[in-house]
């Protein structure tokens, strides 16, 4: 959504190399944009999947939710790219010890 200038309120592109899905995320992911951020991931056949959330400005519970569905349908084989807003939100819920959560 473009509003004159200034960053997407939600935005989600996919990139495919081999087994490997890159969901790159920016803007806010909320009630209303957690399930088309969760489709998009799961869209694809893959077998490892990397969400990258580092523009990602806002993350609520139905985001917190989204991943982790996301992290039942790729076991082991997901990585979570926070960013400082999504990290925040993970470490409170506890999910910050996951093993897909990559604070890097």
């Amino acid at each position: 959504m473009d509003q004159g200038g200034s960053a997407p309120v939600f935005a989600a592109s996919v990139q495919v190399d081999g087994d490997h899905l890159r969901v790159v995320v920016t803007g806010e992911v909320d009630m209303a944009t957690a399930d088309t951020m969760l489709q998009i991931a799961l869209r694809e056949p893959a077998r490892r999947l990397t969400l990258d959330l580092r523009a990602v400005a806002f993350f609520d519970s139905a985001a917190i939710h989204a991943v982790v569905r996301i992290a039942e349908r790729f076991p082991g084989t997901l990585a979570v790219l926070p960013s400082r807003q999504v990290r925040r939100v993970l470490e409170i819920s506890g999910l910050a010890g996951q093993d897909w959560f990559d604070p890097s």
